[in-house]
This record gives structure tokens, sequence and C-alpha cells, in this order.
């Protein structure tokens, strides 16, 4: 028996040493992406400690008092709890729902396109929104939906009376996610006609053989070849359901839309840098973390029983 285990560990290390021999290069390519996942995402990961302790900068984090679960129960306790959750899903949720087909029907549509100028100039203007940035794209939504706004003159023409949307909480989400689509639309349909060109042309030929006119091809052939891609981002976006940034809410909200604006990282900002709150903010990262997770693996088991696409 020791015998057969030496015979094994001599093979083992001479096929890793033949195999470093013959990809030593590679591997040496492959070192600086490892040195930075190693030294920024999970060397950072020994931060999570701070949630399980009543940290304190001027000692750091190896001498503050450990507190063990109770930065998760006041966060849970905390009567603005249920109100950030409700908050954060039903914005992600809305923009899953509206915003994730949004650019696969607009790489779809550039794809039918047959005036070639035409699909560029589409193309080109859908993408430059993505590369304006944040704090230009707040103060547009902001000047659009003030009082005397774009916004407020086309309710003007319909009838309606000029109001600065921002200050009414019911506006706040379809003005949110209608900004995010046309930001990132153009964007995120790279992908997808990428995929749509490597689509076999004969399956579109067989189909137009079979009679199958345009809206049948987009039905029967363009889509079904999407679906592997679109399950992939799809897991992955559910894997972020949590993820809804501060940057453009702490710009665009006010007090008089807290109520359906605030978020679980506009809280944790407000907690953890505004009052230094470091362990208590940790903690609701790693839930947040967590929960995210938790849908990223439920989404994939999801998606590989009923489709059987999936991340593994």
């Amino acid at each position: 028996m020791k015998e057969k285990n030496a015979v094994k560990k001599d093979s083992l290390s001479r096929v890793l040493k033949r195999d470093f021999q013959q990809n030593k290069y590679k591997y040496l390519l492959i070192l600086p992406v490892l040195a930075y996942f190693i030294l920024f995402s999970y060397k950072p990961m020994t931060g999570l400690l701070i949630a399980f302790q009543d940290y304190r900068a001027n000692i750091g984090m190896w001498r503050s008092p450990w507190v063990g679960l109770r930065n998760f129960r006041s966060f849970f306790n905390d009567p603005y709890f249920f109100r950030l959750l409700r908050n954060t899903v039903s914005i992600s949720l809305l923009g899953i729902v509206f915003g994730f087909p949004a650019p696969i029907l607009l790489a779809i549509l550039l794809n039918e396109l047959k005036n070639v100028a035409f699909r560029r100039t589409v193309q080109t203007i859908t993408y430059m929104p993505y590369f304006i940035s944040m704090v230009i794209v707040a103060s547009l939504i902001r000047n659009y939906a003030s009082q005397n706004g774009i916004f407020s003159q086309i309710a003007a023409l319909f009838g309606g009376t000029g109001r600065s949307y921002l200050m009414f909480p019911q506006y706040f989400y379809p003005i949110y996610v209608i900004s995010d689509i046309w930001q990132h639309i153009g964007w995120n349909s790279i992908i997808y006609l990428a995929a749509i060109t490597g689509i076999d042309q004969e399956q579109y030929e067989a189909a137009i053989i079979d009679g199958a006119g345009r809206f049948r091809r987009i039905f029967h052939v363009t889509i079904p070849n999407l679906l592997p891609i679109i399950m992939v981002l799809f897991i992955l976006r559910m894997g972020g359901i949590l993820n809804v940034g501060f940057e453009k809410i702490i710009l665009l909200y006010n007090q008089s839309i807290y109520s359906v604006a605030d978020v679980i990282s506009t809280y944790v900002y407000r907690r953890g840098i505004q009052e230094a709150a470091y362990g208590f903010a940790t903690a609701v990262g790693l839930f947040n973390s967590v929960v995210n997770v938790v849908f990223l693996v439920a989404a994939n088991r999801l998606s590989r029983r009923y489709t059987e696409y999936g991340l593994y």
C-alpha cells in the first residue's frame, strides 16, 4: 500500500513538473492576475472580522473588543430595516424586469437593420450615455425633473401641470429605472450583438427555406441561440440583487423621498462613513453579500433545472 502511494505521489510530482516545464511562460502570465486577486479580493476579506467587533480605528482590528453578533442584531432590529430591504429589492427587481430585457431587444433590432450606416449611428448614440459621468447624469435628471424641466413641459403639452418630480415618492422608481436603462442599454447590448454574429447563418437559411418569416426566425433561431448567454447574465444579475449603488441615489434623493429612495448601500454609507460605525457597516455589508450569494446559487440551480444552462 505504501509503495502504491509512493508511486502515485511520484507520478503526480512528475506530471506537475513536466506540466510546469511545458507551460512555464503561461504560468508567468497568470502570476499578475493571481497577485491582483490575492491583494485586492482575498486579502481585504480579513476585514470581515470587523463585523464581529466593536471596531476602534485607534487600536486597530486585532485589538478591538469582540461583540459577536451584536452588530447584526442591531441591524435586524433597526426600525428602518424592512424599509431598506423593501426599497433595495424593489429597485433591483424593477431593473431586472424592465432593464434586463432592454439590451437584448436592442441587439435583436440592430441585427435586423439592413442599413449599415443607420445601424452604426444608432449603436454610437446608445453607447454614448455609458461614458457620461454619474455626476453629470444625476445633474441632467435633476434639471429634467425640475419644476421647469422637460418632463414638466411634456406634461403641460398633454394638459398636466409642471412639478418637481423628484419631490414626489411615486415618481422616484420610474425616474431611476428609466434613466438607468438609458445609460446602460447600448453598452450592455454589445455582448448580445457579439453572440448574434456568432450564430451559424445556415440556420437562418434553413428557416427561410421552411417559410419562416422575420419574426419566426427571431423566435426560433436568434433567441434560442442567445439563451445560454442570457441565462448566464441573468444569474449574475440575480447574484447582485441587493447591489443597488449608492452614488446615483445619493445624488438624486432628498428628505421628501427617503421613504422610497433609502437603500442598504446608502444606509451603510451614512453609518459607516458619516457616523464612523465601521463594525456595524461591515456587518450590514456582510449580510448583503450572503443574501446575494444565496440568490446566485438559487438562480443557478433553477436555471440548470429548467434550461440546462448555468454558471457551473
